[in-house]
């Protein structure tokens, strides 16, 4: 183990010295030392503060700054001079009303992978345009129409954990729950084939997204970019063959392929690609990450747990017994077991932080951000800030009972124009897989899982191991002959 984090100490020193002529370059042009740049610690020459980043907890690295320096501090990490930002007031500022002074950035390395034309990398009418044709497919009035099927994804994976009597990587397992119900939302009732081949290449993409980008062959990142292009011919079979068809679909994929502006303007199949590959990346993850929370917190508090149970049974009961499908009005009327999601939203934090990039000279609060360094909006710090949330570090879902959150302070989907657009399907769905799971089966976390790894979202250790099994029926042993 000592072995790899040195490689990868390694790696990151070398990927920063390769890039630093770059960045002197870029600093150049702006006239730092005129201005009152934020507290902070630029770290050592070249690498910055990266290794420190990388060798503790990364909630723990900002969490010390801003006690130290406030709740504005600049750093250096991963190659690029960097403000973060702490405070409502200042995520705001950077996300909501000053917006267009920040860009969305991320590496080149994962545009390649999923594609430049995918709407996160993108601000103005571009974004605008296609951020309107994602939420417009992910609106109430759609996915009502899918509940149904998703209860049919969800029952069925619990069927298969339950009977397998293995101990299963729940986190691993809700991937594929998330994936699943992502290609239904994407298109609809999609060829098993092609739903096959799309998750082979997905997963490969999967793999490699946090890999160290690099072409030699056999690497994760060159499979990756391989499985990318894959994917993209994939897509585009689909694609061919629903226009061949002829079909109107209420999906995502209709949605962008019968799109036409004003000017007559569509989306092109290369966006199209993109941005279908881009929704499956923004939702799988995250949604799977707090699937596995909630189970593990209503694990943890079994007085918890069974009043869940409770408000689960009674619907399941005014289903004659689960035999009628979920309705919209009863996800609606679920307040506790939705306090558990929004609180599990808040304890882990999926999105610590994203990034934006200053694209002009910007001053907050008499400080100066200076163009193109980039900025870190910290939601986790945020979240655990006991001026927000009093006493932040335990699992309370009463909190969100009686009093809202103050603004700004409750962001677990970001904010401003680039806030995800598929919160709705997330809740949604998750809200479904919890009422099957603690109406008919029961589940039972296998040895202490007590610590969080990153890869990069939050997660308990080891994907949080479990066994699952049918309520009526006990756990399956283990025995030894």
């Amino acid at each position: 183990m000592e072995t790899v984090s040195i490689l990868l100490y390694v790696i990151l020193f070398l990927s920063v010295l390769v890039s630093y002529p770059f960045l002197r370059k870029q600093k150049r042009g702006v006239p730092v030392k005129r201005f009152k740049l934020p507290p902070g610690s630029m770290g050592w020459p070249y690498i910055g503060e990266t290794l420190q980043l990388y060798s503790q907890d990364p909630n723990i690295f900002f969490l010390t700054k801003q006690k130290r320096y406030g709740e504005i501090f600049k750093s250096h990490i991963l190659g690029c001079p960097c403000v973060m930002l702490a405070s409502p007031e200042a995520v705001r500022f950077v996300l909501v009303t000053h917006a267009d002074l920040f860009k969305p950035t991320y590496p080149k390395s994962k545009e390649k992978m999923i594609g430049p034309s995918a709407l996160f990398f993108h601000q103005g009418e571009y974004h605008t345009r296609l951020r309107k044709l994602v939420q417009s497919s992910l609106a109430p009035d759609t996915i009502t129409k899918l509940i149904a099927d998703i209860e049919d994804i969800a029952v069925s994976a619990l069927e298969s954990w339950g009977g397998s009597g293995q101990v299963i990587n729940t986190f691993y397992e809700m991937k594929k729950f998330s994936f699943d119900v992502g290609i239904l939302s994407i298109f609809g009732h999609l060829d098993r084939g092609y739903k096959e081949k799309l998750e082979e290449n997905y997963r490969i993409v999967d793999q490699g997204y946090n890999s160290f980008p690099t072409n030699i062959p056999g690497t994760a990142y060159q499979k990756a970019l391989l499985a990318s292009k894959r994917l993209n011919q994939i897509l585009g079979e689909i694609i061919y063959e629903r226009k061949e068809k002829g079909l109107v679909e209420k999906d995502l994929l209709g949605h962008l392929l019968n799109f036409k502006d004003e000017k007559g303007q569509t989306v092109t199949e290369d966006q199209i690609a993109d941005n279908i590959i881009g929704v499956l990346f923004a939702a799988q993850d995250t949604t799977a990450s707090v699937i596995t929370w909630i189970l593990k917190f209503l694990h943890d508090d079994q007085k918890l747990l069974e009043a869940v149970k409770t408000e689960q049974k009674a619907i399941y009961e005014s289903n004659n017994g689960g035999k009628s499908p979920l309705t919209w009005a009863q996800t609606r009327s679920m307040p506790l077991t939705y306090r558990v999601l929004l609180e599990s939203l808040r304890m882990a934090s999926i999105i610590s932080f994203t990034f934006r990039e200053a694209v002009v000279d910007v001053e907050y609060k008499g400080y100066l951000i200076p163009k193109g360094w980039k900025v870190m909006p910290l939601f986790r710090n945020i979240h655990h800030n006991p001026e927000f949330f009093s006493d932040p570090h335990n699992f309370d879902p009463s909190r969100f009972e009686q009093i809202a959150p103050k603004p700004n302070t409750f962001m677990p989907f970001g904010n401003g124009v680039h806030a995800c657009p598929g919160n709705k399907l997330a809740k949604l769905e998750t809200l479904i897989l919890i009422h099957h799971l603690v109406t008919k089966f029961r589940w039972e976390v296998v040895g202490s899982q007590s610590g969080i790894q990153y890869g990069p979202f939050p997660v308990p250790q080891q994907g949080l191991p479990a066994k699952f099994w049918k309520e009526s029926s006990s756990p399956i042993q283990d025995v030894c002959p």
